[in-house]
């Protein structure tokens, strides 16, 4: 798997969603935290799963659980299998289009997930600027910037979620991330209800600088800010479209 990180940036995204799963549903948790590395871009299209060796043990899980999860998800269309030197695991390309849940989300379950994001959003935007950055990390968050901004709108929503992931990995706390990729999830399901619309893509672009630059200058208030003034377009359509 690459995902051009420095040698010595601590990949905390790659942990919170490489991370043990629960016994109780080994197979269906192995299928839904593959399923999140792969709609959140954590693995990107055209790129190689870790090893069914290596994944078996950061989910504790057996190999066998490894590859039926494979199985299933390669079932789907979202996984493809190579033989030879060169051969493994990889994800599709095209990724396949996610077809939304028949049922409508309720406005009580749509305020809970928006609500949640904007604790969380917040929150790591403010902290990231609070912390004295590496370079590695620096350039990390530009890296993510550039490439959200330079993104086709087929691939705009993948790599958004990369950046805000990015954010809070620098923060430097593990539980912050998962948190972030389990929530970062279901708005992403809300947001494939609905158009993306070219004008909010230029609006979210320019509302990333502001936001990467309030946390590279060390200005936690400024990027809490420019983050809340992110996240209220994106709330304002949801709640145009599916309330």
């Amino acid at each position: 798997m690459t995902d051009n990180t420095p040698e010595a940036y601590p990949n905390l995204v790659d942990e919170a969603l490489f991370r043990p799963v629960r016994h109780g549903n080994a197979f269906e948790d192995t299928v839904a935290r593959l399923l999140q590395t792969i709609r959140l871009g954590i693995v990107a299209p055209g790129e190689a799963l870790p090893p069914e060796r290596d994944l078996a043990a950061r989910f504790s899980v057996s190999r066998d659980t490894v590859r039926e999860a494979i199985r299933e998800l390669s079932d789907a269309g979202y996984l493809l299998s190579k033989r030879g030197r060169y051969g493994g695991t990889f994800v599709t390309d095209p990724v396949p289009v996610v077809v939304g849940e028949t049922r409508t989300p309720t406005p009580d379950e749509i305020e809970d997930v928006l609500g949640l994001r904007e604790i969380l959003e917040l929150g790591a935007a403010r902290a990231a600027a609070a912390r004295s950055l590496s370079a590695p990390e620096r350039d990390m968050l530009w890296t993510r910037l550039r490439e959200a901004a330079a993104a086709s709108a087929d691939d705009y929503r993948r790599l958004d979620s990369r950046l805000h992931l990015t954010i809070g990995e620098v923060v430097g706390t593990p539980s912050l991330v998962s948190l972030l990729a389990d929530n970062r999830t279901r708005v992403n399901e809300l947001l494939d209800r609905i158009p993306l619309l070219a004008t909010n893509i230029a609006h979210s672009n320019e509302q990333h600088e502001a936001i990467v630059v309030a946390i590279l200058t060390g200005d936690p208030e400024r990027a809490a800010e420019a983050m809340r003034e992110h996240l209220e377009g994106s709330t304002a359509l949801l709640r145009a479209f599916l309330s």
